[in-house]
């Protein structure tokens, strides 16, 4: 079977991607495309590929460059109408996280889907940590009984990302509100409730102490206040200048036990009623050790090897990817919704659904 070429946008994150892309027996990365050809040109020599393999316009990209498929890698405001125009020509498309930046976006992302011959999936690579896979099989397996809350809290201080404090000078970064950022958080977590998605939102949070105001993105912390159609409780903690270490926690509250992860360490905890006296210790890593070599040749840990994996499975085997275009919008539209409530004084709104 001949390997499927793929096209990465935007160097920064593609190059990690391109690894990976690479040692898979299915696919070779055949072009690469940032609007620094200075850039562009790294990643293609890191990545072994001709001067002709390398493009700094997307749309001449997109149509000119051998590729079946692409890994959209740029920043937000652009994976839309990036995804868009792939799959209007018919070319797979695994985006970076969040789908898009408002609901009209996500709703023609959706359309273009149906109409496409395409496959798509967001990456969201925090779903494949290797703990959270556990925990999945933990919550199937009915260990802690019927699941009724969760949280997660995503703190991680980028202030340089999202302004110059000697020039003044704002960055992409600073016109995304906190919880717009929310898949880290959310993804996992919706993932263990399978087919259940957020109904309702709300949030707090608009104060800017931190950092000079100069958008959304200066927001000090969020939190979100999410409803699933089951009637589970999600609580959500954003900030991206917050003044802290990186963190990245997840709580999960069954009827007949609870999931924790540690804050700032590898050690969480677990308990099972009936089973433990007091909760034990569980190991919180993101490496899966019994991944091959060539797994840790991309990204966090080893979730990006799987993430890639199973896209092109879903190419292969003309199945839903496990993160396709329903599952990526359940992620990505509450935060927005979220942030909205927020500003308008803290009010619950309805989280629209595509299916």
């Amino acid at each position: 079977m001949e390997r499927l070429k793929v096209g990465l946008v935007g160097a920064n994150r593609g190059s990690s991607y391109g690894h990976i892309f690479n040692v898979h027996p299915r696919t070779r990365v055949t072009a690469v495309c940032d609007i620094d050809l200075e850039k562009g040109r790294g990643m293609a020599e890191e990545l072994d590929l001709k001067e002709g393999s390398i493009f700094t316009d997307y749309d001449t990209f997109i149509d000119d460059a051998d590729i079946d498929a692409v890994f959209i890698g740029t920043p937000m405001p652009f994976h839309a109408a990036e995804a868009i125009k792939a799959l209007d020509r018919d070319k797979h498309v695994l985006s970076e996280v969040t789908a898009a930046t408002s609901v009209d976006e996500c709703e023609e992302i959706y359309k273009a889907t149906r109409r496409s011959r395409a496959k798509y999936m967001m990456a969201e690579n925090c779903c494949y940590y290797n703990y959270l896979r556990e925990w999945r099989g933990i919550v199937e397996g009915g260990k802690i009984g019927k699941v009724y809350y969760m949280e997660a809290e995503y703190l991680h201080e980028i202030r340089d990302l999202l302004y110059d404090k000697d020039t003044g000078a704002v960055h992409w970064r600073m016109n995304r509100p906190p919880l717009h950022y929310c898949s880290h958080s959310l993804g996992p977590l919706l993932m263990l409730l399978n087919d259940d998605y957020i109904v309702r939102a709300t949030g707090s949070g608009k104060r800017a102490d931190i950092i000079p105001n100069l958008g959304p993105g200066a927001i000090d912390m969020q939190v979100g206040l999410f409803e699933t159609k089951t009637g589970v409780t999600i609580k959500v903690l954003r900030s991206s200048i917050y003044a802290g270490p990186y963190q990245l926690n997840y709580v999960v509250y069954g009827t007949g036990g609870f999931l924790e992860s540690g804050r700032g360490s590898e050690d969480g905890r677990i308990y099972f009623e009936g089973q433990d006296g007091a909760p034990r210790a569980f190991r919180c890593s993101i490496v899966n050790p019994n991944a091959p070599e060539e797994a840790k040749r991309g990204g966090h840990g080893t979730s990006e090897y799987y993430l890639v994996g199973d896209f092109i499975k879903s190419i292969d085997n003309d199945t839903r990817p496990p993160i396709d275009i329903v599952k990526a919008l359940e992620i990505s539209i509450p935060g927005i919704i979220a942030h909205e409530a927020a500003m308008r004084g803290n009010v619950w709104l309805e989280v629209p659904h595509f299916e």
